[in-house]
């Protein structure tokens, strides 16, 4: 039986929850996530898991954050005026937002404060600084 190696097209279904047992995603009900093992196109712990498994194998893994969405940082927060929004804009608590940095590049941001004359701004994944178990099922290879 052959097993996932790198430069494989896998297809996965996966449950992701948080310590608390929270669910934040799943394919439950969708197609099954592709993607190319060791491409860089999902989280490095994910790559890691999937790498190695049989087709309809299923295994259960938890990533520490620095294998996902890597550890919060406190350089990713920032306030801004709230002279820099648009005038008519109501700003609220976890409200998201997007900026465009000096690259050109867009980033998706999240209202972490809002004081009279300043929000802060964080631009970390929202799942950065936690750990991450993942129920994982390899569908297919190729």
């Amino acid at each position: 039986m052959s097993q996932a190696k790198t430069g494989d097209n896998v297809k996965i279904h996966y449950t992701g929850t948080l310590d608390d047992g929270s669910q934040f995603d799943s394919s439950e009900g969708r197609d099954p996530l592709a993607f190319t093992l060791g491409s860089g196109q999902v989280i490095p712990g994910f790559d890691d898991a999937v790498n190695g498994m049989a087709v309809g194998e299923k295994k259960t893994v938890r990533l520490e954050a620095a294998q996902a969405y890597g550890e919060h940082s406190q350089e990713m927060v920032q306030e801004v005026p709230k002279s820099a929004l648009p005038a008519d804009m109501e700003v609220e608590m976890g409200m998201p937002l997007q900026a465009r940095g000096p690259d050109g590049q867009v980033m998706n941001l999240v209202v972490a404060g809002i004081s009279e004359e300043t929000i802060k701004v964080d631009a970390n994944h929202p799942l950065a600084g936690k750990a991450l178990t993942f129920a994982i099922e390899l569908v297919s290879i190729g």
